[in-house]
């Protein structure tokens, strides 16, 4: 056994006291124990990294809703009942007991808006903020309002009369916009979920993942088209005309997305959407809904 004498220290002790002074000093590190300096991803490595990342953003929010409405239009499809003659229930209510069911309403839309943090959270990984990014900013209010409303008119009203002629025809589901009961709650709830709605779907099916797509090099077409489809997929619960219609609609965000860079008037436009038709339906008589065709 090797002893030491009282104030003495071996070289290797980093932390060696002077006897004489009392103090401690610091051995310098050693160069060759500093972890080697990692140099930057080649462009590979960013592509397959940026994919991997659009796959986990769309696996969590709107690509897991696609594939469920793949299957759903699958099981619609293969029942004895014509596509037509069945229905999809959005806004259900969840308890009998009024207060319990708006706190599972209210847990639904902020549990929702989760992958937006996320997908917003990813595209300011560098600095930026993502929200000026994507233009979901309150930087010019009174225009994205207006080209909301203007593009809220130009994709509701053909709408409304696709759905019709998708019922007639017996290839679009009855749509019970909702189904809440009646209570002091139901209407601002349409509302939250209407705007959870357009933040979800707008943000990430057009801002991330156009965004992402340019960040891998894709054409404008390609990007346009991969984000309408998208919007596409995940109505398919709702039978092929409810398909079609998105997809138009998917074409005209994502196409207007490309030249202006601004999501917030595709938020505005999708929220004034829903709301009429969440709130229209909660409100309008079965009768007038029957002769609109409407259910």
């Amino acid at each position: 056994m090797t002893t030491t004498a009282p104030g003495d220290a071996t070289p290797a002790d980093p932390g060696r006291t002077d006897g004489a002074a009392g103090s401690t000093v610091t051995s310098p590190p050693d160069d060759d124990a500093r972890p080697p300096f990692a140099p930057p991803p080649g462009p590979r490595a960013v592509r397959r990294r940026l994919t991997a990342e659009i796959w986990i953003v769309l696996g969590l929010s709107l690509g897991r809703s696609g594939v469920y409405a793949v299957v759903a239009i699958l099981d619609r499809l293969t029942r004895e009942e014509s596509l037509g003659s069945q229905t999809a229930t959005l806004n259900p209510s969840r308890s009998p007991r009024p207060w319990l069911d708006l706190t599972y309403q209210l847990l639904s839309i902020g549990f929702a808006l989760v992958p937006v943090a996320l997908a917003l959270y990813l595209l300011s990984a560098n600095g930026r903020s993502a929200v000026r990014r994507i233009g979901l900013d309150g930087t010019r209010p009174w225009r994205d309002l207006g080209v909301g409303a203007g593009l809220a008119a130009l994709i509701g009203v053909p709408g409304l009369g696709l759905y019709a002629v998708g019922r007639l025809l017996g290839i679009t589901v009855e749509v019970q916009a909702a189904a809440l009961n009646a209570a002091w709650w139901t209407v601002p709830v349409l509302v939250l979920s209407a705007l959870q709605n357009a933040l979800l779907e707008e943000v990430i099916a057009v801002g991330y993942l156009m965004e992402r797509l340019r960040d891998l090099r894709w054409s404008g077409p390609a990007i346009v088209v991969a984000s309408a489809l998208l919007r596409g997929s995940y109505h398919l619960y709702q039978g092929w005309g409810a398909f079609a219609g998105n997809v138009v609609m998917g074409l005209v965000f994502a196409e207007y997305y490309r030249r202006r860079r601004r999501v917030m008037p595709l938020v505005v436009a999708h929220t004034l959407m829903d709301v009429v038709v969440f709130v229209g339906y909660a409100l309008v008589p079965d009768e007038w809904r029957d002769a609109l065709l409407l259910s």
